[in-house]
């Protein structure tokens, strides 16, 4: 059995893993993390019968008491560094569902986990039809070298771009760099209007009412252009098989690996 323990446990998506991971067989959710809900009991809320699954509110006291083998960390970028560095020096594993962290912070991330021997797993997206989506932009981007990237959430998304756009920006950059017709210098107006340049790439966030999660890769050539884009809808349910196949696979190398696709065959 994987002791799997999540940061954000009560969360939107986090909820909806804690429920999978509890009905996996070869799976015990062992305790959560949830400042609001600190002291309850995740099974109550989630309404999983009569286990007794503790919610911590910071991620020291959970290590201390609490015996798991992944954290799956699915909380804030302002605290997830944290988290998982926290457990990386107890020799954990952990998977990524957070968004928002940096080519710093994971070149940071992977350094400790190399020298405590586990592995981190960062998905910027848990959703099978996003890993699609990924194979299928850098497919093209071998092709077409001109594209950008649109992300659209939410309203209230606190980090922009989303993590499903920076792991897209930053795979497709390794495919090669987007031409650049016009330099920074060369702008007229506002520079801020061509969005962020993320590995060379340009990426666009839009935060409206009534987008739940959407990424859009764009491709032009003259005459001719190709739009790769998925949407997701109001439910976390598209997330969970992809968040126990990274639980699953986590275990099965040493350091960092980036894009759930590279713990899966095609």
């Amino acid at each position: 059995m994987i002791k799997v323990f999540i940061a954000g446990g009560t969360g939107w998506a986090g909820s909806a893993l804690g429920k999978g991971v509890f009905n996996s067989q070869n799976m015990e959710l062992v305790g959560a993390m949830s400042r609001k809900h600190k002291g309850q009991n995740l099974a109550e809320i989630l309404d999983l019968g009569s286990a007794n699954i503790p919610i911590y509110d910071n991620i020291e006291t959970a290590l201390n008491e609490t015996d798991f083998d992944v954290l799956v960390e699915y909380t804030k970028p302002n605290i997830a560094k944290t988290n998982i560095i926290s457990a990386l020096k107890k020799g954990k594993k952990v998977v990524i569902g957070t968004s928002g962290l940096t080519e710093t912070d994971y070149t940071e991330i992977e350094k400790i986990a190399n020298e405590n021997n586990t592995s981190v797993l960062a998905v910027g997206n848990f959703a099978i039809t996003v890993v699609l989506l990924q194979k299928f932009s850098e497919m093209a981007a071998k092709y077409i070298p001109n594209f950008e990237i649109i992300d659209y959430t939410h309203e209230d998304k606190i980090d922009a771009p989303s993590g499903t756009a920076r792991e897209l920006a930053y795979r497709l950059s390794k495919v090669q760099k987007p031409n650049k017709f016009v330099t920074e210098d060369e702008l007229i107006g506002e520079k801020s209007s061509r969005g962020a340049n993320l590995n060379e790439v340009q990426v666009h966030s839009v935060r409206l009412p009534g987008h739940v999660i959407s990424i859009e890769t764009i491709f032009g050539l003259k005459d001719e252009k190709l739009s790769i884009r998925h949407d997701s809808g109001a439910s976390a349910e598209p997330y969970v098989k992809g968040g126990l196949l990274a639980i699953e696979k986590v275990g099965t190398f040493k350091g960092l690996k980036r894009g759930l696709d590279s713990v899966m065959e095609f």
